[in-house]
């Protein structure tokens, strides 16, 4: 585990939408607007803005929520609603607690509230600009504790040595326990070049680390040509998020490699902790000529099925690489190439979080982030809490760890990567093989891997 744990905090990723340089592994779908049609149910009257603000957000969860957790009760559900809307409140700050409050008793970590200044940060942060120390995190849900997903190449947390799955116990000496994502973004965030001192425990052990916040720019792709031993043209391309800026790198990169004559490809996406839905599915079309890409479970039932469109820039054989930081729509990605024979997986099983979050913007500029339906692969895996699992199980070994650097992924120094390569080069002799006769080659003699490829 330590293993992993090293090599997360050397393969740096990006926040997902709602993750704001330190958010939860999620990803938002749906970006609604204020009014909502589910009719008021009962003889309670809105009488002032706050009031209306809770109730747009009741009957959010009452319309849309898909209860993944067992703790939603419809009946319990309509009563809360009644008794809050008896109740007065001063101010916003008051009505804004009650929505919190209320949200927590479903014990979905991902539904929640975003007062009008999160969510307006919120919207910022899908810019691939975004401000803080560079830390990912998510709520445990059984421990209730904030963990680090993974810190993000460059930045002060990355320089400090956070890594994925350190503990945030304390912010400026203030203890985390029982604090919300929210809560801590609004204590770790500040001004730039202002300081913040973050308590992680890591095993047995607790440090404390001075981090300057800064701003963060964030390129989702790195790419290279490289070259083997035998002169053999390999395409590596590393995507660290899927934000606003992704697909249009993600082609840019497979477009140049194609034109620099890569015979086939390596996709990274190790500790890459997911992003936008609609970057994912525009990045298996790139990859994928035909079949589905992923489809959403609605309470209502299946819906929303994306498909290739033939428009995809390259039918090379690929490989792909993953890990237990791959979470949300890398898990989509990964999920498609794999269930549609597109390429192989290797490395390690995804993280497994398969829910869908919409967006919605409330009356008063505010927001509340809600669980509306769980990712299916092609072949109907449900991701959430499953993950995906590799073709070829690879790990690194703790040696090879201790001196591995950003600059050594996707070299001869990765053993994950070169694992990738080897399996690559086979799944080329393989197709091309079955090009030139129509038919697979002899396995005599030949690696065990030749026979898990189509």
């Amino acid at each position: 585990m330590a293993g992993t744990q090293r090599l997360r905090s050397i393969l740096c990723s990006t926040p997902l939408l709602l993750m704001f340089v330190l958010g939860s592994v999620t990803t938002a779908v749906v970006l609604g607007m204020p009014g909502l049609t589910i009719p008021s149910t009962g003889g309670d009257s809105i009488t002032n803005s706050p009031k209306e603000v809770i109730d747009q957000v009741w009957q959010i969860i009452y319309r849309d929520y898909l209860d993944s957790s067992g703790e939603y009760d419809e009946i319990a559900w309509r009563q809360l609603r009644h008794s809050l809307l008896k109740q007065s409140f001063a101010d916003s700050t008051e009505s804004y607690e009650a929505i919190r409050g209320m949200l927590a008793s479903l014990n979905d970590p991902y539904t929640r509230f975003l007062d009008p200044k999160q969510f307006k940060e919120m919207q910022i942060d899908t810019s691939g600009e975004l401000m803080g120390v560079g830390i990912q995190l998510s709520l445990d849900k059984i421990t209730k504790e904030l963990i680090v997903v993974s810190p993000i190449e460059g930045t002060p947390a990355f320089r400090a040595g956070v890594q994925s799955k350190d503990v945030i116990v304390s912010i400026d000496a203030v203890s985390t326990k029982g604090m919300s994502i929210e809560d801590a973004v609004k204590l770790i965030r500040g001004p730039e070049g202002t300081d913040v001192v973050l308590g992680f425990r890591r095993s047995d052990r607790v440090l404390n680390l001075l981090l300057t916040r800064a701003r963060i720019e964030i390129n989702a792709v790195t790419s290279t040509l490289n070259t083997t031993p035998n002169q053999r043209k390999i395409g590596y391309i590393r995507l660290k998020q899927f934000n606003a800026n992704a697909s249009r790198e993600m082609r840019e990169a497979a477009r140049s490699l194609e034109q620099q004559g890569a015979e086939g490809y390596v996709l990274d996406l190790r500790s890459n902790p997911g992003g936008l839905l609609e970057a994912s599915v525009d990045i298996a079309r790139q990859w994928l000529n035909k079949g589905v890409i992923v489809s959403t479970r609605t309470r209502e039932g299946i819906s929303d099925v994306r498909r290739a469109t033939g428009s995809a820039i390259t039918n090379k054989p690929m490989v792909v690489l993953i890990d237990q930081g791959s979470a949300s729509a890398s898990e989509i990605l990964s999920g498609a190439l794999q269930d549609n024979s597109r390429a192989k997986l290797v490395g390690q099983k995804t993280f497994g979080k398969g829910l869908v979050q919409a967006v919605r913007r409330l009356s008063d500029g505010s927001g509340v982030t809600v669980t509306v339906a769980k990712y299916l692969t092609p072949k109907g895996t449900d991701i959430h809490k499953n993950g995906i699992k590799p073709d070829f199980e690879v790990s690194m070994s703790k040696e090879e760890l201790k001196d591995l650097t950003i600059k050594d992924l996707g070299t001869s120094k990765d053993s994950q990567y070169r694992d990738a390569e080897i399996i690559l080069l086979k799944y080329i002799d393989i197709v091309k093989t079955k090009t030139d006769k129509n038919n697979l080659p002899s396995r005599s003699g030949s690696s065990a891997v030749i026979g898990l490829f189509p």
